[in-house]
């Protein structure tokens, strides 16, 4: 079975190392950067071209095209916030499926609300838990059953329009 692959975004070197940690501990296969920004250039989008059509994620450093099931993101980091990141997430056409899961020291229900609203699977405060991580498989498992009804749909696409041979 493959892993599921986590990518986790947070400017606290600690807070990273936590949660790659736990996600590890878990099983999971993890990437973490440390910005919103950074986070979109692994997932291969450009700020500007939140549409982009490419296929989940281009890993930056090799080209190679990353699967990412899940993002866990911190709420406040300088620049580009987490739900900043959500945002751009969900408008792409490509991400959109990809759960995100936010986090926050701070304990603010109009700031949790509005990221649940927006589409977040989850809202942790920190620090991050392992009974939090936990709480990630299922979310991780409705992507995996929609990739494989995504699949099996594609393949049914080209079977039916497949040109018979003529022998």
């Amino acid at each position: 079975m493959a892993q599921f692959h986590v990518l986790a975004v947070d400017d606290s070197v600690i807070d990273r190392m936590l949660i790659e940690r736990l996600l590890k501990t878990s099983s999971f296969h993890v990437t973490v950067v440390d910005s919103g920004t950074k986070a979109l250039k692994f997932l291969g989008l450009v700020e500007d071209e939140v549409r982009n059509e490419k296929p989940h994620s281009i890993a930056a450093e090799t080209d190679q095209v990353v699967e990412v099931n899940l993002i866990i993101t911190d709420y406040c980091m300088p620049g580009m916030t987490g739900y900043d990141l959500l945002r751009k997430i969900k408008e792409s056409n490509s991400l959109k499926d990809i759960p995100v899961v936010i986090t926050s020291s701070e304990n603010v229900p109009s700031r949790i609300n509005r990221c649940l609203e927006e589409g977040a699977e989850e809202f942790f405060l920190k620090p991050v838990q392992q009974s939090d991580v936990n709480k990630l498989k299922p979310h991780l498992l409705k992507t995996k059953v929609k990739n494989e009804d995504d699949l099996i749909n594609n393949k049914r696409r080209i079977h039916n329009n497949a040109i018979p041979l003529k022998n």
